[in-house]
């Protein structure tokens, strides 16, 4: 359904596309996404447009282009990262390689002049960047009115035509007035108002018109996702429509499977069935290195489970079910499934078998348009319990993407990446997002004699990786002083392995609650890494970070009596060697490591 007189979104294939959506729709105008591509007869009766960021150069032949004539409907566009460079070079200016690459928090000084957009924006305030071209030559009637320490045209306006673009995010809450720029571009349109007064009733129609007279087989892991969508297919459909399997892969949580048993017991849940397969899991995992290839199986493996409890329960796609999985925007975009968007992981609720039943319309994902905050006030509506609702986010696969695994080192010296040697670069690689983009790179971690981050830490943990290609995580080393020579050890996931994670991630978990602080950390990723001071030693990774939809998270500081506490109980545990916190921000790393 087109809206007339609402805000368009062009998708460039940025990560936070859906999310400029959202912040326009919480200022009370309706915005929805389409195409970059979209042609310009199409655009027509909208009150403006905002061009999304993109993982690619405006200068590769196979980068996302829009129509030019879009600035020739006298509206106002706003071009956001990519947009502003898709802009810039649309309208005839030029744009270059940065000779910084800027990932993360950066200060913008908005230079003097009254202007509307600029209204309510000071002169100085901390913005979110995520780049590494930027515009050099700007267009005719375009002026320079931001500037960053690192890109000069950070903030562009033509205020004649109402054209404007940032080098930054706005859309994200790490850019700190942000939402005040996004208010000021929409107070230029001649907008309608709109809103959504209840989420459950928005979606209950939905799900009723994609089921239609058909019944739900949904895959519930316990987190806050696949629960909401369980309850709210439940109370849409019925019970007797709905059919919920827990699966206990073994790489749950401690004691996770009887604690999700009794929560959805004292909601009054009965049409939940709970399978062990434990052995199944590991058997397919056995020999397995690659992060993608494990997430395949994993998926994989889920589909075999839920195809043998389907056949023993008689539930066929023949008889008129399909398949229900909580699945949340953020896996969508970052599994690339939007036209234009760069693939960071393959979430294993995307793999190739699931995405075929999807094409076919066997799959039903009644939170898929959703963030995080959003899924639980959702949650809040249907009733279920805070206890579940705020529970930290637990990804499908389980602590299988958290038990990093490498067939041999991947290692590089300090010399070779310009790194001091106080510094102690890891011998394996994780995944980030840098840019729009996926990169898959080193860590490095530093040391200091608290074996506690100082500011000093906190700053290297952005600029780091900002200025080397190679590196895309920043750690603290909490458990030793100075720089150590790692011995790597071969590991893929085993039994052993996926115990000493558990025990590890449970001494988290308590410490966290014991100091009060566990709603204010959003989620806790704790990371296995197969490497430590000698043969066979493991290293574990803390991942403490605040975010709200999962797009862009900070890395959360501890107290240090909290962090102090709980690297002394990890490294108790026997086979435990070495104990970091990592402290980068998402972008350039994502939460989790894999």
């Amino acid at each position: 359904m087109e809206h007339q007189q609402s805000i368009v979104v062009l998708d460039f294939g940025g990560q936070y596309a859906h999310l400029i959506a959202r912040r326009v729709r919480q200022l009370g105008v309706y915005a929805d996404i389409m195409d970059a591509d979209t042609p310009v007869d199409q655009l027509r009766g909208r009150a403006g447009i905002i061009l999304s960021g993109g993982p690619q150069s405006v200068y590769d032949p196979q980068s996302p282009q829009g129509d030019p004539a879009i600035f020739e409907l006298g509206i106002p566009v706003l071009g956001i990262c990519y947009g502003l460079q898709w802009m810039v070079k649309a309208l005839g200016g030029s744009v270059e390689s940065g000779g910084v690459k800027e990932y993360g928090r950066a200060k913008l000084k908005v230079e003097s002049g009254k202007r509307k957009v600029t209204d309510g924006l000071p002169v100085e305030s901390t913005v979110w960047m995520s780049h590494g071209d930027e515009a050099k030559q700007l267009p005719e009637g375009f002026e320079r009115i931001g500037t960053s320490a690192d890109c000069q045209n950070a903030f562009l306006a033509d205020e004649t035509r109402n054209f404007y673009a940032v080098q930054f995010h706005p859309e994200v809450v790490h850019s700190e007035y942000g939402q005040q720029l996004l208010k000021n571009f929409v107070g230029l349109c001649d907008t309608l108002p709109w809103s959504i007064d209840s989420y459950a009733d928005h979606i209950s129609a939905s799900i009723q018109q994609e089921v239609g007279e058909r019944k739900v087989f949904i895959l519930v892991s316990g987190g806050v996702d696949s629960t909401v969508a369980f309850v709210l297919l439940n109370k849409v459909l019925g019970t007797k429509r709905v059919q919920g399997l827990y699966v206990d892969t073994g790489l749950m949580r401690k004691d996770e499977s009887k604690e999700i048993e009794t929560a959805f017991a004292d909601l009054g849940i009965t049409n939940l069935r709970i399978e062990y397969a434990e052995a199944e899991f590991l058997k397919n995992l056995e020999g397995v290195y690659d992060p993608e290839e494990k997430r395949n199986i994993i998926g994989k493996t889920f589909l075999d489970v839920q195809r043998r409890v389907s056949s023993e329960m008689g539930l066929s796609l023949d008889d008129g079910w399909m398949l229900g999985q909580g699945t949340i925007y953020p896996d969508t975009i970052e599994t690339g499934e939007t036209k234009n968007a760069d693939k960071i992981k393959t979430h294993h609720n995307r793999i190739e078998e699931i995405q075929k039943m999807m094409d076919a319309g066997f799959v039903i994902e009644p939170l898929r348009e959703l963030y995080k905050d959003e899924v639980r006030t959702l949650g809040q509506e249907l009733g279920i319990p805070q206890a579940l609702v705020w529970r930290h986010p637990f990804p499908g696969p389980g602590l299988g993407v958290r038990i990093l695994c490498a067939e041999q080192e991947s290692r590089m010296t300090n010399d070779e990446l310009q790194m001091p040697s106080a510094y102690a670069v890891l011998p394996i690689k994780s995944v980030g997002v840098q840019g729009d983009g996926r990169s898959y790179r080193h860590a490095v971690a530093l040391f200091n004699q608290q074996k506690y981050p100082s500011s000093i830490e906190w700053d290297l943990a952005t600029s780091i990786p900002n200025q080397s290609s190679e590196i895309n995580r920043v750690l603290m080393c909490t458990s030793h002083t100075e720089p150590i020579a790692f011995v790597f050890t071969p590991g893929y996931i085993t039994a052993k392995r996926a115990n000493l994670l558990r025990e590890a991630d449970a001494i988290v978990n308590a410490e966290l609650r014991k100091a009060g602080l566990y709603e204010r950390i959003w989620q806790f990723p704790v990371v296995l890494l197969p490497f430590g001071m000698s043969e066979g030693g493991q290293s574990v990774v803390l991942r403490p970070v605040e975010s709200l939809e999962a797009m862009t998270a900070n890395a959360a500081e501890l107290p240090q009596d909290v962090l102090c506490t709980m690297t002394d109980r990890i490294l108790a545990l026997r086979g435990i060697d070495c104990v970091f916190q990592d402290l980068t921000h998402k972008p350039p790393g994502t939460i989790e490591w894999e």
